[in-house]
């Protein structure tokens, strides 16, 4: 039965027996993180786009566990570069791993590393991954899409992970027309409190979601699926 829990922003391990995956290991430098880097064991690290917020951890992590990083071809070759084992794909392309599958899909934002986000990383995607019989979307960093109904329509999510921040992603709103387009059995809000500008209560967005049950975790926080 797999295992999901919520590290602060946009970071989420994953976890099924000997398999551990962690998803935009953004920790130190996390005001909200309620671990250290050096807490976190994982077979995968997979990143949803190159900026230094979801980024964050990753070549240490990836270093320290001999983990493989999954992400875009363009932010996958760049991890090869620092000395990690990679595994790169692209949207719309998935693969079976030991653990199950990954596959990649849209979402609308930006990629840069760096201090000023100048070096290409290609373009954010979010992740499907199906793990022990169920799966989980994570959208990564994205506005609302309309594709977000093929997803829904061509997948059952077991849970869903979206940013409800605003400013730099959706807000609760454009999240509340997401669920409904998505129809996950339930959806986890994310990206958002770390910082002022992205200030949110979750508890607007779960008033107005209707059809999914959302599961606010705090920082540090999960569920099993």
């Amino acid at each position: 039965m797999p295992e999901v829990k919520f590290l602060g922003h946009s970071c989420v391990t994953i976890t099924e027996g000997a398999h551990k995956l962690v998803i935009d290991p953004f920790i130190s430098d996390n005001p909200k993180a309620p671990v250290k880097a050096d807490d976190i064991d994982a077979n995968y690290v997979l990143l949803t786009h190159g900026h230094g917020d979801h980024v964050g951890d990753a070549i240490t992590i990836a270093k320290r566990n001999k983990a493989t990083v999954i992400a875009n071809f363009e932010l996958a070759s760049l991890c090869a570069s620092q000395g990690v084992d990679i595994h790169p794909l692209h949207i719309g392309g998935s693969h079976k791993f030991d653990f199950g599958r990954v596959k990649l899909t849209i979402a609308h934002h930006g990629g840069g590393y760096g201090p000023d986000a100048s070096r290409y990383t290609g373009p954010a995607c979010g992740f499907l991954v199906t793990i022990g019989g169920v799966t989980v979307y994570h959208s990564g960093d994205t506005g609302l899409f309309y594709d977000m109904k093929l997803i829904g329509e061509m997948n059952r999510i077991d849970l869903a992970f979206l940013p409800i921040g605003d400013n730099f992603t959706m807000g609760v709103d454009d999240a509340v027309k997401a669920v409904e387009f998505l129809k996950p059995a339930k959806v986890v809000p994310i990206h958002y409190d770390t910082w002022d500008i992205i200030a949110e209560d979750p508890k607007r967005f779960a008033e107005k979601v209707s059809g999914s049950e959302v599961v606010v975790l705090q920082p540090g926080q999960g569920l099993k699926l």
